[in-house]
């Protein structure tokens, strides 16, 4: 069962939000509304629920600060912001704060419910997620003993789904992989070559490049974008490291596989 915070001062989008679209398919069962940042911070405050929808122009904050203020209350909470912008600097920017999706003006039933959809999964995955790496915490010796049959495939699929989760965040290492895992860095350093053969950086960076491959096949997301969900802040750099692995840039590997 979720809890949703929505914050959006035109009474028509947050009347018609609540009354059209489905929230018992999602396991929200608890609605709060706010018409402004002030009000909606209160709120937040007093429920702290797991998910928020909030336009990013809102009277006496904006959707970015709001963000920001939240994110330091509960950092687990997952934001979705309604928003007439659709460019580069608005997307980087709503990253960096940890906005998780956006919908755009004008919205409508299945765009929210699309974009709340991720967000409920996002909090399925990561909740799986804790309850798989408290599991290991306590099946764990931290001691390089014989491994029980079976093991090192099951500690090579946790650390798969970590790096999953972390994919997006261009700040992600070695040393907050073994602060998830609940390893020394020198510990996770060790393992992780055992359990995959190839050095962190070097796994990382191939995982990233071949995600960005499926969705320049896959979808028509802007270069940009798919660079912000495999972990680059810098398209540029992205575009870069692109080519060099693969001889093509971005748009161009995608024009040659349309042809």
């Amino acid at each position: 069962m979720y809890k949703l915070l929505l914050v959006e001062d035109e009474d028509l989008i947050r009347k018609g939000i609540r009354r059209f679209v489905p929230f018992e398919e999602l396991h929200i069962h608890e609605i709060y509304e706010a018409t402004n940042g002030e009000e909606g911070l209160r709120i937040f405050g007093e429920q702290l629920p797991d998910l928020v929808l909030l336009d990013i122009n809102m009277p006496r904050m904006n959707g970015l600060d709001f963000a920001v203020q939240i994110k330091a209350m509960k950092p687990e909470v997952k934001i979705a912001v309604i928003t007439g912008y659709d460019y580069y600097d608005y997307a980087v920017a709503s990253l960096k704060i940890g906005i998780d999706d956006y919908v755009l003006k004008p919205v409508s039933r299945s765009d929210v419910f699309e974009v709340l959809n991720k967000l409920v999964q996002k909090l399925k995955d990561e909740s799986q997620r804790t309850e798989l790496l408290a599991l290991l915490r306590t099946m764990q010796t931290h001691t390089a003993g014989a491994a029980a049959p079976g093991e090192p495939d099951h500690e090579k699929k946790l650390v798969q789904q970590v790096i999953e989760a972390h994919l997006a965040n261009p700040e992600f290492s070695l040393v907050l992989l073994a602060e998830q895992m609940g390893f020394s860095p020198g510990y996770m350093s060790t393992l992780f070559k055992k359990l995959f053969n190839v050095p962190f950086q070097d796994y990382i960076a191939s995982i990233r490049m071949e995600r960005a491959k499926l969705q320049l096949l896959a979808s028509d997301k802007k270069v940009y974008e798919i660079s912000a969900e495999v972990g680059f802040d810098n398209p540029n750099y992205f575009s870069s490291s692109f080519k060099k692995k693969f001889g093509l840039s971005p748009l161009q590997y995608r024009e040659r596989i349309k042809e």
